[in-house]
């Protein structure tokens, strides 16, 4: 196995001290223990809160260990694993985590639970980064009984941060429990590397010690670290002595930001026979990396009472980094750390040594951390617009549309998903998606692949209109031939830089854009063909007189305006005339309600003759020649 740390063979312990294990504070406080596979929540006998994976989403199926009366804790037993047939290259578990760093812990394990008696070649990631790989054949131990694997790594991402597993050909991915709590934001020098590295443990050993802490034994880490016995990791060659605090009491230890445990500095080893001997031990190593080293001393030897009465040399891949005096840095009985960053290393081998010069060195813990460069990361608004064409489109689980689109780069784990490196971050460049069944629409979030160069989605069965967003100016090719689009072509579509585009065998219909069509007159490939309802353009019929891209053009606008400003003139013009113009003598035009009756036609000549009379009263009262009575003037 490579870059497959700390294996640790599954032990049972008693129960751990709930008040010392952050991994009982729960989902309030963003820690979570997952039992994967498991089918209901549970309190295991070290009183941790277990929950079902089914609310991460994790795919995948669920499975059993070949023999569980082997594994005593029920997380130990239940796994899931991820065909790639059905579940894609990639599977993720979303895990709720705001920005901050996290303590991980994976445990893995094969035992024959498939009945193929192959242990399977898969990768992790954590914060979109290869993390951890896992080659077969395993080693008989970790296949058997299981490994973990743990490591501290930055989410910066939210709502949630993903957990990945990518199988290699034809293997499935297996995981058994993932284990997440938060860890203080200096810690392991967090103030330089935090936000940049995530450090994988390559080795965590207690010297002098068998293996500790919480879910194993009854001793208290705050980070729930597990301390691993050194005997794997030492020199035989040479001969080593344990020697204890006796009793007596450690200071300065379980103190912030690293909170390592007392425990680990009530033991020790030391040189045994000849007091020239040294003390080494072998970390295996990957030399594409860098590692921080972190040792661990205490002066527990109530013989030692002044400073120089033990000096040592600190000597890492062969080179000597520092010179130490426990008593002259902190005194006796008082944990003293110490770290070093161990870079461009030419064996798969770390040499730790430590060399006597006065009296012989004494060594209490050892850890041995990759440093694992962050990998760069789709910017946020593409991963969201790909997240949302994944719902729109229906992708299938098969196509392995989960976790970062384009990260790690190690892996192109979406199907049909082409990135390159942008500015701020990784971008989707190119959408291959043809004869995948699909059944859904195109999304307008679609707009926000800012950098998308070629979109084929050719030969499914996706229905709706086409989005504005499709005009991307960056894109190049576009192909969405032979599915059931409805509706008008977006006058967006057809920057300076499209070349091809394919619209054949859809429902479209309306009037095509000019600078669409310009793309064929421009040496470009353009085919509208099987569209029964496009027009306006050589080659298909003409679009109705006031017709276009499936409603009024310009000039059925205006000639819908001038006719309603026409109607309304002449309404004007009526009221006008009836309302206005009339005067008080005007005669009454009204139609009679019951043109049949002889008593309304009468009332309309009595009117009449009534403002007949009027009219000559008045014509005669004023004529110059006086006024007539009876026909005869006065």
């Amino acid at each position: 196995m490579r870059l497959l740390p700390l294996l640790l063979l599954l032990l049972a312990g008693a129960a751990a001290r709930a008040s010392d294990d952050p991994f009982l504070s729960g989902a309030a406080n963003h820690s979570y223990n997952i039992d994967c596979g498991g089918a209901a929540d549970f309190t295991s006998s070290f009183g941790r809160r277990w929950l079902a994976d089914q609310f991460f989403s994790p795919g995948g199926a669920a499975g059993m260990v070949a023999e569980p009366h082997r594994f005593p804790q029920p997380q130990e037993r239940t796994l899931r694993f991820f065909p790639p047939s059905s579940a894609g290259k990639s599977s993720c578990y979303s895990l709720p985590l705001p920005p901050g760093r996290y303590y991980l812990r994976i445990f893995s394990v094969y035992d024959n639970y498939d009945s193929k008696a192959r242990t399977p070649s898969f990768d992790v990631s954590a914060a979109a980064t290869l993390v951890l790989s896992f080659r077969s054949p395993w080693p008989e131990p970790a296949a058997r009984y299981g490994a973990y694997s743990d490591l501290i790594f930055p989410s910066a991402t939210e709502p949630a941060s993903d957990v990945c597993f990518y199988s290699l050909s034809t293997d499935a991915p297996v995981v058994a429990s993932i284990e997440v709590a938060p860890v203080h934001p200096l810690a392991y020098d967090g103030a330089t590397t935090g936000a940049d590295l995530v450090l994988v443990n390559y080795g965590r050993v207690t010297c002098g010690n068998s293996l500790f802490g919480p879910g194993f034994t009854k001793d208290p880490d705050a980070f729930a670290r597990v301390w691993q016995a050194d005997v794997d990791f030492r020199n035989n060659d040479l001969k080593y002595d344990a020697i204890t605090a006796g009793g007596r009491k450690i200071f300065g230890s379980n103190q912030p930001p690293n909170y390592f445990p007392t425990k680990l500095y009530e033991s020790a080893v030391t040189t045994g026979g000849d007091a020239s001997n040294e003390i080494e031990y072998l970390m295996p190593v990957d030399t594409r990396l860098s590692y921080m080293v972190w040792l661990h001393f205490a002066e527990i030897d109530a013989g030692i009472g002044a400073a120089g009465q033990r000096v040592f040399d600190v000597m890492l891949a062969g080179e000597n980094v520092t010179r130490i005096d426990i008593f002259k840095q902190v005194g006796g009985f008082t944990a003293f750390k110490w770290t070093y960053v161990v870079e461009n290393l030419t064996s798969s081998t770390l040499s730790v040594k430590l060399v006597p010069v006065v009296g012989r060195p004494v060594l209490c813990g050892l850890e041995n951390y990759a440093m694992v460069p962050l990998e760069m990361r789709t910017v946020p608004s593409q991963v969201a617009a790909m997240k949302a064409l994944k719902e729109s489109l229906k992708i299938p689980a098969r196509m392995g549309w989960n976790g970062d689109p384009c990260a790690p780069r190690a892996w192109d784990a979406w199907e049909g998903v082409t990135c390159h490196r942008g500015d701020k971050g990784l971008v989707i460049t190119q959408l291959d998606l043809a004869s995948q069944g699909l059944k859904g629409f195109i999304t307008d979030e679609i707009s926000h692949l800012k950098d998308l160069v070629s979109l084929n989605l050719s030969y499914n069965s996706l229905t709706g209109s086409l989005p504005p967003g499709l005009g991307q100016p960056s894109l190049v090719s576009l192909d969405l031939s032979s599915n059931e689009f409805t509706g008008s072509i977006p006058g967006t579509i057809g920057s300076s830089k499209l070349q091809t585009a394919l619209l054949n065998n859809n429902q479209l219909d309306g009037q095509v854009p000019e600078r669409l069509y310009s793309i064929g007159v421009h040496g470009g490939v353009i085919d509208l063909s099987g569209n029964k309802g496009l027009c306006g353009v050589p080659t298909l019929p003409a679009c109705a007189l006031f017709w276009e891209k499936g409603g009024l053009n310009k000039t059925g606008k205006i000639a819908l305006g001038a006719s309603f400003g026409f109607v309304l003139l002449v309404i004007l013009i009526v009221v006008y005339i009836l309302c206005i113009r009339r005067g008080p003598y005007d005669y009454d035009f009204e139609f009679p309600q019951d043109l049949t009756s002889i008593s309304a036609i009468s009332a309309k000549r009595n009117r009449y003759q009534r403002a007949k009379s009027v009219m000559l009263a008045e014509m005669e009262a004023h004529s110059p020649e006086g006024f007539y009575t009876n026909g005869s003037p006065h």
